[in-house]
């Protein structure tokens, strides 16, 4: 059984190691040479590495018998071009769903974009923790780079991101995640930061630290709303494919 899985995400790489121990060929799309290097080398998978536009996503899923997106909760326009081809081709859709932290604005403010964001940034003074990643750095142009902090992944494509908005190098916060409260805490301190700007990732995206590090520090938090979604959770996508991995290699071994 084939099985492509556009993932970057940790619930995505697990579902590929757990299918491929079952026997399925599985092929895993990701974005970046990070995302590659987390996916690591299994026996059963392979992955390819580069973003993909909707023909490649096409070619990639023919002759697949199922898709999973397993991407990341505010990729929309990957989600968006997935269902649409999965429609046209007939291929299985299945949408991994990361559960949401049930974090509410009572607890910081809400905007609706990072753009929203930084418009509201501007009325303010204090330094700026971003951890909305390296793809919407650019949407605070507006603002003096001095204030910005971003936290990226120590990838070259990050550390350009900030060189073309003028941050400071001593700003700059390579970093892997998820983190601990501590250590958000820490940084927070470090940096002297009034405002932490992120997106709601849920409990695997480190997202419940953050919050509890903007709690403890008196930091004002904006959390970037997250893109209303269906789908369906890691163990009932996971049973439903072991299901019909099994079926497909008994009517294999049938004919």
């Amino acid at each position: 059984m084939k099985i492509v899985i556009f993932s970057g995400t940790t619930e995505g790489r697990e579902l590929s190691y757990r299918l491929a121990d079952q026997g399925a060929e599985v092929i895993v799309s990701v974005a970046t040479e990070y995302g590659n290097e987390e996916q690591g080398q299994r026996p059963g998978i392979t992955t390819l590495t580069g973003r993909l536009a909707a023909e490649g996503m096409r070619e990639l899923l023919s002759n697949a018998d199922l898709c999973v997106d397993a991407t990341h909760p505010y990729a929309v326009q990957v989600t968006r071009d997935l269902r649409k081809i999965c429609g046209e081709t007939g291929v299985e859709y299945r949408r991994l769903m990361r559960r949401g932290s049930g974090w509410t604005d009572g607890e910081g403010i809400l905007a609706e974009n990072a753009a929203e964001a930084s418009a509201f940034l501007s009325e303010t003074e204090g330094n700026i923790l971003l951890t909305t990643g390296t793809k919407e750095l650019n949407c605070f142009h507006n603002l003096d780079p001095v204030r910005l902090y971003p936290r990226i992944l120590p990838t070259h494509e990050g550390l350009s991101a900030c060189e073309t908005l003028g941050i400071p190098h001593r700003n700059i916060i390579a970093m892997q995640g998820p983190f601990s409260r501590e250590l958000n805490e820490a940084v927070i301190r470090q940096y002297q930061i009034k405002w932490l700007v992120t997106k709601d990732g849920g409990i695997p995206g480190g997202f419940p630290e953050k919050v509890q590090a903007a709690e403890a520090t008196g930091t004002k938090l904006i959390v970037i709303r997250r893109p209303e979604e269906t789908g369906e959770p890691f163990e009932e996508i996971l049973t439903d494919c072991i299901q019909k991995i099994r079926q497909k290699a008994k009517t294999s071994a049938l004919d």
